[in-house]
């Protein structure tokens, strides 16, 4: 299945979509979705009976088209999306990173079509309910009504991220932030919130926090001579999370080190090997 139908095939029946190979469509029940939004209880049984789709997408392929008709509302299950918009000199602006239990093209609903485009960082997996029907499912079974306020709330809250981010005037205080933030969300899904793996590129990150690609890679480099952390290409390990959350609370950044870290003694930095800064890559 290509890309293009992968976008524009939801409303195709899920027995016609069904994959014979990485990607598509497959059913799926609402008990699995709503599991996965952390809901439980005797409850789910009874929704076993509603059956949803569950989409498949490799890594670069679009979930859904920025200005493209809004079929569904997708739930991550497997992997993670970046969140673009494209302005009028094509330069794509990444918005936002979504991982598993976040909600995408819930902004869609109250125009039909899509202000953004999603799409997966890595192989994933998503469930999609459609727009005409998530109102009436929702009214039907009040677990997934409670789940999706959860779920957008949440989201909203996470729109503040970027606006923190943007807060600082200094790249390597940006990306200091970023990183403190990926660091909780991944601890709250029960992962290390120090060993981290970057799903998005160097231009993705730059993107984001609204600097030049070098200037991401001068930043890494520094956060790392700082000793606030090791870096190999997209892997990053916070080896003082605490000195990297006090640096992120500042605003000016490299204007303000010197002087913090006057008297603490400097990480060695690796030239070769595995903790090489100079080996960061897009």
């Amino acid at each position: 299945m290509t890309e293009s139908n992968q976008a524009t095939g939801f409303n195709r029946s899920v027995k016609e979509d069904a994959p014979r190979g990485p990607e598509g469509l497959a059913s799926s029940s609402l008990s699995d979705l709503l599991r996965l939004m952390g809901a439980d209880g005797a409850d789910l049984a009874q929704t076993d009976a509603y059956p949803v789709a569950m989409r498949r997408l490799r890594a670069g392929a679009t979930l859904f088209h920025e200005g493209g008709e809004a079929e569904a509302i997708y739930f991550v299950s497997v992997g993670s999306f970046k969140s673009i918009r494209t302005a009028e000199d094509g330069y794509e602006q990444v918005l936002g990173f979504l991982r598993r239990g976040e909600v995408l093209g819930f902004d869609a609903v109250c125009m039909g079509q899509h202000p953004t485009a999603a799409v997966a960082l890595e192989d994933s997996r998503v469930y999609g309910v459609r727009v005409q029907d998530i109102f009436t499912l929702a009214q039907r079974v009040p677990t997934l009504d409670r789940v999706l306020h959860l779920a957008v709330s949440r989201q909203l809250t996470s729109r503040g991220e970027i606006a923190d981010v943007m807060a600082a005037v200094a790249a390597d205080v940006r990306l200091a932030r970023f990183l403190v933030q990926l660091s909780e969300r991944m601890q709250a899904c029960g992962q290390s919130p120090r060993r981290l793996y970057l799903r998005m590129s160097r231009s993705d990150i730059a993107s984001y926090l609204g600097v030049a690609h070098a200037t991401v890679s001068r930043s890494f480099s520094a956060l790392a001579a700082w000793g606030y952390v090791q870096v190999s290409n997209r892997d990053v390990e916070i080896l003082d999370l605490e000195r990297l959350r006090g640096f992120s609370r500042s605003t000016r950044g490299l204007m303000d080190e010197p002087a913090r870290h006057a008297a603490a003694p400097r990480q060695p930095v690796a030239r070769n090997g595995p903790g090489s800064v100079g080996r960061i890559t897009a």
